[in-house]
């Protein structure tokens, strides 16, 4: 994960945050300090994929000033209420890596596409390379994305018949319409 300073809420100071409270209501207002602190920190360091068995050293899950971390089962959990906001998904059965969405997939597609439309990129072939990575993108939310996540990206676009997407064995692109 990149280092990037990060602005750490009040709650992450508390050690009770990092253990999941009984109470209906605090548990509820728990959870969705937790939905924002993950999709923050995913923003703020372009992390795409969690591993929750490795989640546990992460700075986002383990407070070292106040020795807290938030165990794994209830990371599942968190995560899982994430998901029903279409703002992550588990990439296996067991629940142990997810892809995190700080914006749905939808929403990323429109930012793709208004910026293709912008640039006047239509009717122009494109790698998930030069899409993600290459020099006109930096600046752009979506620029060093995952090559998984774009996919996913690219289908809800695919869907809209904006894009084709083009996935061959030498080659990884998307034309857009």
């Amino acid at each position: 994960m990149a280092s990037t300073e990060i602005n750490w809420p009040w709650q992450y100071s508390f050690p009770p945050f990092f253990t999941l409270q009984p109470t209906a209501q605090t548990r509820s207002k728990q959870l969705a300090a937790w939905k924002t602190l993950i999709l923050d920190y995913c923003r703020q360091t372009k992390t795409f994929t969690l591993d929750v068995r490795e989640a546990g050293e992460c700075p986002l899950f383990y407070n070292s000033s106040i020795n807290r971390r938030l165990p794994s089962d209830v990371i599942v959990s968190v995560l899982s209420e994430l998901s029903k906001s279409s703002n992550c998904t588990a990439l296996d059965k067991a629940k142990n890596r997810w892809e995190i969405y700080w914006h749905t997939l939808e929403e990323w597609a429109s930012m793709i596409y208004g910026y293709i439309c912008d640039v006047g990129l239509q009717n122009t072939v494109l790698t998930f390379y030069e899409l993600t990575n290459g020099k006109d993108i930096e600046g752009q939310e979506f620029a060093g994305m995952q090559t998984e996540v774009l996919i996913k990206v690219l289908r809800v676009l695919e869907d809209e018949r904006k894009c084709e997407l083009i996935l061959s064995d030498d080659m990884q692109g998307v034309k857009f319409f």
